[in-house]
């Protein structure tokens, strides 16, 4: 007892990366978001940009003229302009906090957490159940981008650059793979290996 009481305390590991990615269909889902402001907007329409069909909720005392008027090419996206409720939360699936009240956050992150209902808190990494990450998308290839709640900025650089170097043209290979994919014969494990013979070769055009 005495030696171990004597021996220096471990470095506290950092933290590993325990997120795990997935790609949501939202148009069979429930969102609300609560804010109507700048940050209310950003998530909306992260949200609208992937998903045009989502089934979204927007609920704030006041919305801006921005938010309402790009909003108005989604119709199936409701607006309530009053308080958030905790009957709001009912039939819900997921729920985006994006206001300037962290009060109010912890509120529904608690409200939503009894509920077992998976929740977004703007700006607040420790309240957060999921994150949006930053997002390139080239036809039917989409990639996720997240630092794991610590740099979105750094997250938008890294999509901003995925961008400018994989090509439009991605979307005919695609196709091209689904229809041999389609055609291949064999089990799984045969499939696979064709498919690998068949994408060795593919990289991109370098540009100056």
């Amino acid at each position: 007892m005495r030696l171990a009481a004597s021996l220096p305390a471990k470095k506290p590991q950092s933290m590993p990366n325990t997120m795990f990615p997935i790609f949501l269909k939202m148009d069979q889902i429930q969102t609300m978001v609560v804010g109507g402001g700048n940050v209310a907007l950003e998530k909306a329409s992260a949200i609208l940009r992937n998903s045009p069909e989502a089934n979204l909720t927007l609920v704030a005392p006041f919305f801006r003229p921005e938010t309402i008027e790009y909003l108005q090419d989604f119709p199936q996206v409701k607006l309530h302009e009053r308080p958030f409720q905790p009957s709001d939360l009912v039939g819900l699936d997921l729920i985006i906090c994006a206001t300037d009240s962290p009060e109010l956050h912890a509120e529904i992150k608690a409200l939503a957490a009894a509920q077992h209902l998976l929740c977004n808190v703007a700006d607040t990494p420790p309240l957060c159940d999921f994150y949006l990450g930053s997002i390139v998308q080239k036809g039917d290839l989409k990639i996720a981008i997240s630092t794991n709640g610590k740099s979105p900025t750094l997250a938008k650089r890294i999509r901003a650059f995925l961008e400018d170097v994989i090509p439009d043209e991605i979307q005919t290979s695609l196709e091209q793979l689904e229809a041999a994919r389609k055609n291949l014969k064999g089990d799984f494990q045969e499939k696979i290996t064709q498919l690998n013979e068949l994408t060795k070769n593919l990289i991109f055009p370098k540009k100056d």
